[in-house]
């Protein structure tokens, strides 16, 4: 085969064998076809697609180009993933709920980068909480708590790790086959055999249109099936972010409300997502399993369970005492009218520029700074009606950054 050839073909719109999908994944691993015959590659996919067996042989390489988490000894295990948002803080109220419903969850997240804040980086708001531990240590912490939430390990479809750094250079991230196969390469590498997929569809997401949030949905279902596993979605709007608070230790602390009774879009969401997973867990009907999960929120037991995922993972449990950061700036409202748009992702990327999320992946992040904020779309809104609140490094950072969060919200 030669890599000009399949390229070639693509770029034409023709359709890859199997064969052709598994020689390439093979050759860009081990260096025998070059980052710019990649690059074309990627590209001619994004313009042009795949059907659904390219998808599904794409997702098959990346899948096999690394280790395969095997579960088995631990039963059936359900794993939940988000195409990424902002203020997206389900894995750490999710996981919980699931644990107190007997529901086992062996959860492998990320970091944040860009303008998508991370579940490790907001864990690791609880001083001394460790996530870099081992497979073995983790299965442990399943066996006797009914749950981990843990680094996702670097051996886990590394042909897809890869790839996904150059799409990120090459304006070829926003392509349905190649984010559905770089998802599914890796949850399906992870081990669970049965997932819960949170499609994000907005201004804040990388799907802008729902039509084609619900599109990818179906597509990494199948996929998904294809290899055997028991698949549910949900589609959410990221025109807004799902909760209030913006910033790691912020979002921790949000977490712990919501698993106290707070309400909110970020309560329901996660109700939703647990009624998918425990229904899939336990095979129940999924208003059963929704019920299931507010009980669990009311009695306290989903509270519990979060406390036990960050003792046994090595952190503080001082914040479930109450959140003791104080803003540097409080910002009002120069303004009256109905909110009418958020820009969802310009409020995240302004929070990561604060020193929330990495802009490059070696950076640091400061867990304290971050934005609160008080309204959703559709709200009235008065002339002095609190709009954010800015944690900030400094006074005079906050300063410096509050027009730009007033810029993200539109009132008329």
């Amino acid at each position: 085969m030669d890599i000009k050839n399949i390229i070639d073909k693509k770029a034409l719109g023709k359709k890859l064998t199997k064969q052709e999908i598994n020689y390439f994944i093979e050759g860009y691993l081990n260096g025998t076809i070059t980052d710019y015959q990649a690059s074309a590659l990627l590209m001619a996919i994004r313009i042009n697609g795949m059907t659904e067996n390219e998808t599904f042989a794409l997702t098959g390489a990346m899948l096999n180009s690394g280790i395969k988490m095997d579960f088995s000894d631990l039963g059936l295990i359900v794993d939940k993933h988000s195409t990424g948002g902002v203020s997206d803080t389900t894995t750490i109220t999710l996981v919980p709920i699931c644990m107190a419903c007997g529901v086992k969850m062996f959860k492998m997240s990320g970091r944040g980068l860009g303008h998508t804040g991370g579940t490790i980086d907001k864990l690791e708001s609880f001083t001394g909480f460790k996530a870099d531990i081992d497979i073995e240590k983790a299965k442990e912490l399943v066996r006797k708590n009914g749950g981990c939430i843990i680094s996702a390990t670097k051996n886990l479809a590394p042909a897809d790790k890869k790839i996904y750094a150059l799409r990120d250079t090459t304006a070829t991230v926003e392509s349905i086959p190649l984010i559905a196969s770089s998802i599914m390469s890796k949850k399906l590498a992870g081990g669970a055999n049965k997932i819960v997929l949170d499609v994000k569809y907005g201004n804040g997401a990388i799907i802008k249109a729902k039509k084609d949030a619900i599109y990818l949905a179906k597509l990494m279902v199948k996929i998904g099936e294809n290899a055997g596993a028991k698949m549910d979605y949900i589609i959410d709007d990221m025109n807004e972010p799902l909760g209030y608070n913006i910033g790691n230790k912020l979002e921790a602390y949000e977490a712990i409300e919501v698993l106290s009774g707070k309400q909110g879009k970020l309560t329901n969401t996660t109700l939703k997502l647990a009624g998918k997973c425990i229904s899939l867990g336990l095979n129940i009907p999924y208003e059963d399993a929704v019920q299931m999960a507010k009980d669990a929120i009311k009695s306290g037991k989903a509270l519990s369970a979060l406390k036990t995922i960050v003792k046994a993972q090595g952190g503080s449990t001082a914040l479930f005492n109450g959140l003791t950061l104080k803003p540097k700036l409080v910002v009002t409202s120069p303004f009256s009218g109905t909110l009418q748009k958020i820009e969802c992702a310009r409020l995240g990327s302004l929070v990561g520029q604060l020193g929330a999320n990495r802009q490059k992946v070696t950076d640091e992040i400061d867990y304290n700074v971050g934005v609160k904020t008080f309204h959703k779309l559709g709200d009235k809104i008065n002339v002095g009606d609190v709009l954010f609140e800015i944690y900030a490094k400094t006074k005079a950072q906050a300063n410096e950054f509050a027009n730009e969060f007033l810029d993200c919200y539109k009132v008329y």
